[in-house]
């Protein structure tokens, strides 16, 4: 990729995922919600893309935008058509919302300008991304990696079970 274009394209996809995460928290639609989270999700695994970071691109749209959204948008779509009242989609904490939104991003601007960036070019990894992975999960980090798959097992045997009850 031309090496002159990949800031453009660094600006682009930040600029839609923070306009497409703001519209995903402040749309009253559910449906449009859950949209705009899809095209945050992409874009995200966009980022990814101009990093260098293939295999966790294709996992970002595997999982997130391909499984984890659309079983979202399903699960509105059956939900809004079972119950037929409408959901509340306002509530009242906006204000208090606002006020801890922007202590947040104060707080976090203040950290961020405070903060020396030690950039450390060991740490990338060249060539294929998904064979370092692969060894990683499986030398490095082989307990994290079964422990989530242990939590994920256990999460999916409590669904089963809470199905079951009804």
């Amino acid at each position: 990729m031309n090496s002159t274009i990949i800031p453009y394209l660094f600006y682009l996809f930040s600029f839609m995922i923070v306009v497409s995460g703001l519209l995903v928290v402040t749309l009253r639609n559910i449906f449009h919600c859950a949209l705009f989270l899809i095209i945050c999700l992409f874009s995200v695994a966009g980022v990814y893309v101009l990093l260098g970071a293939d295999f966790i691109a294709a996992v970002q749209v595997l999982l997130y935008v391909g499984a984890i959204a659309v079983l979202m948008i399903f699960a509105i779509m059956l939900t809004a058509k079972v119950s037929g009242i409408g959901i509340k989609q306002q509530n009242e904490q906006v204000p208090i919302a606002i006020i801890t939104t922007v202590a947040f991003v104060a707080i976090a601007l203040y950290g961020l300008g405070k903060t020396i960036w030690n950039i450390k070019t060991d740490a990338v990894i060249s060539g294929d991304t998904t064979m370092a992975i692969g060894k990683l999960l499986m030398t490095t980090y082989v307990v994290p990696f079964e422990i989530v798959s242990v939590v994920l097992l256990a999460a999916l045997i409590g669904a089963i079970v809470i199905a079951r009850r009804n």
